[in-house]
């Protein structure tokens, strides 16, 4: 007659709740573990990423010391050093290039030549004659007086003869220092004061006569007739073209008023 009573063996309970505490402590050992791990591949993570902060950061500051040694290096270059480094690099591909062709059998001169168009060959010999007479009107009065006084130079023919006869005459002091007084000792003759009122009239001629040489451009707008009409247009544009340029381009386009 069953009296409600438990009638399980001795010892079987106590088994079963130290089987239930060993799982427990499994499972919490290998949680435990588990988020060690976890963490360890967390830190290592952010520690791969510290160091990838780190060599990013070292690579730009190499970089802008790079590029400040070279500002520094470049602010101390002289200011047309550019042009002088193409001109050089042009010089060795054109010596190289000259070489190529002597070995060739060719005329390294013909074959530039031939490879020139005549827009360029023409813009060259502009230039060309521009070297060769450079006066491009005034710049600088210090520049002006150069300019002046070369011209006067190139113009004298000195008399030998009365050069030597002159400095027997002077001795030592020919060669006129500070201290020395040559007031008196010396008269022009008629002939050299002839020759200095000609060419003081000669040269107020020219100043008469002289008219500032103005390039003529082909791409520039036609609005004239007449080498006249020219002139007076350019006239009225120097004094009343910023007044009128808008009406101007209103009547060109049919939408002026």
């Amino acid at each position: 007659m069953d009296t409600g009573e438990d009638h399980r063996e001795p010892g079987t309970s106590t088994e079963e709740e130290a089987t239930t505490t060993t799982a427990e402590v499994d499972s919490t050992t290998a949680s435990s573990s588990s988020q060690s791990t976890a963490a360890k591949a967390l830190h290592a993570q952010r520690m791969k990423k510290l160091r990838e902060l780190h060599a990013k950061r070292n690579e730009a500051r190499n970089l802008n010391h790079r590029d400040v040694v070279e500002e520094d290096h470049q602010r101390k270059l002289p200011k047309n050093w550019e042009a002088r480094r193409e001109r050089m690099e042009w010089k060795v591909n054109d010596d190289e290039k000259r070489k190529e062709a002597e070995e060739q059998g060719y005329d390294y001169d013909r074959l530039k030549v031939l490879e020139v168009s005549a827009a360029e060959a023409s813009s060259r010999d502009m230039r060309k004659r521009k070297k060769q007479n450079p006066d491009l009107g005034f710049s600088t009065f210090e520049d002006s007086s150069i300019r002046q006084y070369t011209s006067l130079t190139k113009q004298i023919k000195p008399d030998f003869e009365q050069y030597e006869k002159q400095k027997a005459e002077l001795g030592d002091r020919f060669y006129a220092t500070a201290n020395t007084i040559m007031q008196g000792e010396h008269k022009d003759s008629p002939e050299a004061i002839e020759k200095l009122v000609g060419d003081v009239n000669a040269q107020a001629d020219r100043r008469q006569k002289f008219s500032r040489r103005r390039t003529f451009n082909a791409e520039s707008e036609i609005d004239f007739i007449n080498e006249k009409n020219m002139h007076f247009n350019k006239k009225l544009s120097r004094f009343y073209g910023k007044y009128t340029s808008e009406t101007k381009q209103n009547i060109e386009r049919g939408t002026a008023v």
